[in-house]
This record gives C-alpha cells, sequence and structure tokens, in this order.
C-alpha cells in the first residue's frame, strides 16, 4: 500500500472515529468517490484497499449499513479487476464479514454477491469452500441453523464435524425419537453434493454424541473385516442411514435395493420428505434411474435445503408420529 493511500484511508477512518452518523455517512461517500476513481484509473490495488479498510471501520463503528455497503461494492470491484480466489482477497472478504452485526440486513446481500464471485473467479463451481465454512460456522454461533446448513455442505474438511454437532443440538430441542431425521440433514445432501467422506464423518459424530448423551440407549456394535456397524434397535431410519452410507461405498444396487424393500415401511412413516434424495442417491451411486423431471439440478437443491428432500423444515418434522426411542432422554 502507497504511502498516498495509506494518508487517504487514515484520514477517511479519522473522519469516521470522531465524527456523528452524518459525517459517517458522508465519509462513507466520499470513499465511493475515490475508489471509483481508482477503479477507473485502472488501480485496482488501491480502490481495495481503501474500500476493505473503511468498509471494516464503519463496521466496528456500528455503521453496519454504510460499511455493508462498501463491503458489496469491495466485491464489485473484484468482480470488475478479474481477481482471482485467493488468500488475500478471501482474507479482506472475511475481515469484513466478521464485523457485521447479527442480523444485519446488507450481510445477506453481502454473503450472496462475496458467493457468486468465488463461483466465477475461483476454482469451485459451487462457490469457495473456506468462504461457505466461515460464513456457516457464523450462523451456527448465532443460531441460524437453516442458513448455516447449505454453507456447510459446501464447506471445507472441517465442516462435517461443525454440521454433525449443529444438527446435535437442533436435535436436542426437539422430541427424542426425532436423531434419525436430523443426523439426515448432514447425511444426505453430503452424499448429494459426492462427499461420501464427510457423510460418514457426520453420521459418525452424530451418533456418538447421541450415544454418549443416552447410556440407557441400546446399541449393537456389529463388526466384519470390510466394516463396523452401529445398530440401534429402537431407531431403524438410525440404522437405515448407516447401512445407506455402507450401500454407497460398495456401489451394489441390488444391495441398495434390498435396503430400501426392508426399510420400506419405516421409510413410509416420513410423508416422501428423503424420496427426492433417495431417487438422486440411487441414480448418482447404484445407476439406477430415476424419473425425468423438468430441472433434475433444481430438484437436487431441492432435496439438500428444503422441499421433498433431505433437509426437512422443523414442520415436517413434527408432523411425523413415531414411537420414542427405548432409552432415549
Amino acid at each position: 500500500m502507497s504511502n498516498k493511500i495509506e494518508r487517504i484511508i487514515a484520514r477517511l477512518q479519522r473522519r469516521i472515529a470522531e465524527g456523528q452518523p452524518e459525517e459517517q455517512y458522508e465519509a462513507a461517500q466520499e470513499t465511493r468517490l475515490v475508489a471509483a476513481r481508482y477503479s477507473k484509473q485502472g488501480n485496482w490495488a488501491a480502490a481495495v484497499d481503501i474500500l476493505a479498510s473503511v468498509s471494516q471501520t464503519l463496521l466496528r463503528s456500528g455503521q453496519g449499513g454504510s460499511g455493508g455497503d462498501l463491503a458489496v461494492l469491495l466485491v464489485d470491484t473484484f468482480r470488475q479487476a478479474g481477481q482471482r480466489v485467493d488468500g488475500a482477497s478471501r482474507g479482506k472478504l472475511l475481515g469484513c464479514l466478521r464485523l457485521f452485526q447479527p442480523g444485519e440486513p446488507v450481510r445477506k446481500r453481502f454473503v450472496k454477491e462475496m458467493i457468486d464471485w468465488s463461483k466465477k473467479f475461483g476454482d469451485y463451481p459451487a462457490g469457495d469452500p473456506e468462504l461457505h465454512h466461515v460464513v456457516g460456522t457464523l450462523y451456527v454461533e448465532e443460531g441460524e441453523f437453516e442458513a448455516a446448513e447449505k454453507h456447510l455442505v459446501l464447506g471445507t474438511k472441517e465442516s462435517p464435524e461443525v454440521l454433525a454437532r449443529m444438527e446435535y443440538e437442533w436435535y436436542k430441542q426437539d422430541e427424542s425419537h426425532t436423531a434419525p431425521l436430523y443426523c439426515a440433514r448432514a447425511v444426505l445432501p453430503y452424499l448429494l453434493v459426492a462427499n461420501v467422506r464427510a457423510a460418514n464423518t457426520a453420521y459418525r459424530i452424530f451418533t456418538s454424541a447421541l450415544v454418549e448423551d443416552n447410556k440407557g440407549l441400546t446399541v449393537q456394535n456389529i463388526g466384519s473385516q470390510s466394516a463396523e456397524l452401529r445398530i440401534f434397535p429402537s431407531l431403524p431410519l438410525l440404522n437405515f442411514i448407516s447401512m445407506l452410507l455402507l450401500s454407497v461405498q460398495k456401489g451394489s444396487p441390488d444391495l441398495f435395493r434390498q435396503l430400501k424393500s426392508k426399510y420400506e415401511a419405516n421409510l413410509n412413516e416420513l410423508n416422501g420428505i428423503w424420496d427426492t434424495a433417495l431417487e438422486l442417491i440411487a441414480e448418482m451411486y447404484f445407476g439406477i434411474q430415476r424419473p425425468r423431471q423438468s430441472n433434475p439440478l433444481l430438484d437436487m437443491m431441492g432435496s439438500l435445503f428444503g422441499g421433498g428432500g433431505g433437509a426437512p423444515s422443523k414442520a415436517a418434522l413434527r408432523r411425523i408420529d413415531t414411537p420414542a426411542a427405548e432409552g432415549l432422554d
């Protein structure tokens, strides 16, 4: 950063620190003008440094609207400059993100713009995993569990543990027998994005927490040379998820069909909330063609985060009438 740019930033930051809200707003407007001038000159680095620094100063001062608008403009500047996702650009954006107050309306737009930019200028079509992980973790900390899910599913190798523990904490607020449904909210979406390792990790962490918290829960461990299964006699749908993961690893269509048949009655109790997800999993891993829909990609996203798929709403969960599992507190 040149001395001139440092002086400009320092002057604007002083105005924000010493001024009243009106003067802080004027400082934000001046920042837009100065950044636009440097952008027009093609001096993208200067524009980025000014926008990032002043945006973060405003956000620290509680000016979420003005600071958020500059953060959104920062993303747009990256886009205009053709800036690729790298450590520096990611760091500036996450520096802004962490300073937003919970519930600040502009943050939602900023997150969307940030992820959309990373889709176009990063290496991952669904958006940068590190950005997704931080956004998802932030939502978990704020108790915004549904908002967190779709980001953690597309996150890093650290995300499965965060997601599984979040789903377990969410589950503890519900009826004891709904454990398989919350476990599935992590496992099925990971399978749908072809992250089998994450799906297995999420299942292991969720069920380990369940066993640890419920000493009276009956559990049977069945081991073989190729796999070890943990069977819950009172939670058949949890066993279905476990054996689904095993079937995916083996890639056997016959095994999948047998599994569906064995648990048909239990699956029917769900009123179809897993149907679309399981159809997609059958096609992805076992080559079992599903009925063609108008837009398979939209169907998959619906399965991930709502509708008839792997992430049922709270209302849907409560509509399921199943007996309480023995041994669950």
